[in-house]
């Protein structure tokens, strides 16, 4: 395996393990509100947040790489606050890689949570805890298979992206050249046994992850509130 490779995989894992991080912890605040708001802003919200699941990943990284770009909302901040733009850099990348996650690591957690219910909490906060106590306690406990399941669906849906990374990244070597890209560039170029090395270690990894979350959801019971 050539080192640039070995360097794609290596910013694979990065951005892959980054992206988890970052969206477990946003989208669980988010999947609780859903899960149990009665507000009608649910019917946008609740769309809005599976729009990546729908929406052709060129036509997502078309939309972020202008609003990443130095002249885009978001771009053009980072600019005047850093000194250097989003588009075609790491950081530009975690950012798209976050938006276009978002509904892997949502709607896991969304299900558990709808599955562990109110009365729990009910009951928590009668023997006098706080809604974040209760929450820590009692409700993340019981929803630990959706905490798993999104990490590793999250984490795995990263891996493999590549509409978003090519169109917001590029294909700069040690910056921005993902495991994706990598095979795009040998099957281009005619290397199709490089190609197949990244590919096969791909579906053999696609296969465990799938193969775990099966697993994990056989072993572990849904308790209803």
């Amino acid at each position: 395996m050539s080192p640039g490779d070995l360097s794609a995989i290596l910013l694979t894992l990065k951005l892959a393990g980054a992206t988890s991080i970052i969206l477990i912890l946003i989208a669980t605040p988010l999947a609780w509100w859903l899960a149990h708001t009665p507000s009608r802003l649910r019917w946008i919200i609740e769309p809005a947040v599976a729009l990546p699941l729908v929406l052709p990943p060129t036509v997502l990284g078309f939309y972020l790489l202008i609003l990443l770009g130095p002249a885009g909302a978001i771009g053009g901040a980072w600019v005047q606050l850093t000194g250097e733009t989003l588009a075609f850099s790491f950081s530009g990348l975690l950012i798209a890689s976050v938006i276009y996650s978002l509904p892997f690591a949502v709607q896991p957690l969304q299900t558990a949570f709808q599955s562990v219910g109110t009365k729990h909490m009910e009951a928590a906060a009668t023997l006098g805890a706080s809604p974040l106590d209760a929450f820590m306690t009692v409700a993340s406990p019981i929803a630990i298979r959706g905490y798993f399941t999104a990490a590793v669906l999250t984490f795995a849906h990263t891996v493999g992206e590549f509409g978003v990374v090519l169109m917001v990244g590029g294909n700069i070597p040690d910056k921005t050249r993902m495991i994706s890209i990598a095979i795009f560039e040998h099957v281009e170029t005619l290397s199709y046994t490089e190609a197949h090395r990244l590919s096969i270690g791909l579906l053999i990894f696609s296969f465990l992850v799938l193969m775990a979350v099966t697993i994990l959801n056989r072993r572990t019971p849904v308790r209803a509130g």
